[in-house]
């Protein structure tokens, strides 16, 4: 059976005794049946380190990255069955570009469609190309930063449990490339009419209204700011800083995208402090050709660094989960 080492990389954290993430070199490519033979062990790693770094597995193009992800035996969450916001590509059915937005555009911290009622568990990512420059997927701790949120700003997160949020975003017609929030209403609804919308959406609880060019926007109902991971740990679980920095193209503006649970605007201060103490705890994942992370979607959060050159990074997701 093919085994890891665990290694050492600039700029590692440890909270407490764990290294933030983990970093496992394999001693040379990795066949499906190594990796289900140690997939509960690895699953033991991963809710304990939140976030594990995979190199030299093997892994060149989309469908290794396929096979490298059913190795872990997890359910497939489709991206075409997804209410996210972003244009994305599948290469294999289970297999997607993680964000066609622009490489200058930055892709702020959130956890994976934690503005939707569903969202996956499980994050994949693989690079098959690493940027000349820039290009890091910054990863940040949600425990953590709840425990500094709550030092902090001990008023913002009391209203935040208390409250939660709504998100609102205006999607357009046809999907639009340039926007990190560009996948058309067709796409995210997975519908082709107005009325078949209509009907999702309110299946949904949403709230809605039609604009000029057939775009719609769309409010979800109050949406949890903090919850409880399966490890028992509580975590900021949202899009808030996503929404707030970067929610902005000729449809949609930031400030205006998320609201508390009651309909009420955050304090500009309060959200800009999270926002810096979250990226004060950052780890900007350094990403090497054929590097495979698996990321805890509960108990980390990702984004986007820009970048300069070629960058290909793709994506699979598992095991959804239905918000309470």
């Amino acid at each position: 059976m093919m085994r890891f080492k665990s290694q050492a990389v600039t700029g590692q954290q440890r909270h407490g005794a764990v290294a933030f993430p983990l970093v496992l070199v394999a001693e040379g490519p990795m066949a499906q049946r190594d990796l289900r033979a140690q997939s509960a062990v690895l699953a033991e790693q991963l809710a304990t380190h939140g976030a594990i770094l995979f190199r030299g597995c093997g892994v060149t193009d989309a469908q290794a990255f396929d096979d490298f992800v059913a190795g872990f035996n997890l359910p497939n969450f489709a991206y075409d069955e997804s209410l996210s916001n972003a244009v994305r590509h599948n290469r294999t059915p289970r297999v997607f570009t993680a964000n066609e937005a622009p490489q200058d555009v930055e892709i702020f911290l959130h956890h994976e469609m934690a503005q939707t009622p569903y969202y996956p568990s499980h994050l994949f990512f693989f690079c098959e190309q690493a940027a000349a420059a820039g290009g890091a997927t910054p990863l940040c701790r949600s425990d953590v930063l709840l425990e500094k949120l709550t030092q902090h700003l001990p008023k913002f997160v009391a209203r935040c449990r208390a409250q939660g949020a709504r998100y609102a975003l205006t999607m357009p017609a046809e999907a639009d490339a340039t926007s990190g929030q560009g996948r058309s209403w067709r796409q995210t609804l997975n519908v082709d009419t107005k009325e078949a919308a209509e009907a999702r959406l309110a299946a949904l609880e949403y709230d809605w209204q039609w604009l000029p060019e057939d775009a719609i926007r769309t409010t979800t109902p109050a949406l949890s700011l903090i919850r409880h991971a399966p490890s028992g740990s509580e975590v900021f679980f949202n899009q808030l800083i996503a929404a707030f920095c970067g929610w902005q193209d000729q449809r949609n503006e930031s400030t205006r995208s998320v609201t508390y649970g009651d309909g009420s605007a955050f304090d500009d201060a309060d959200v800009q402090s999270a926002v810096e103490i979250a990226y004060d705890l950052v780890f900007d994942l350094p990403w090497e050709s054929g590097d495979v992370a698996l990321i805890d979607n509960y108990q980390v959060m990702h984004g986007r660094r820009p970048f300069s050159g070629q960058r290909s990074v793709l994506a699979s997701l598992c095991l959804y989960s239905i918000a309470a």
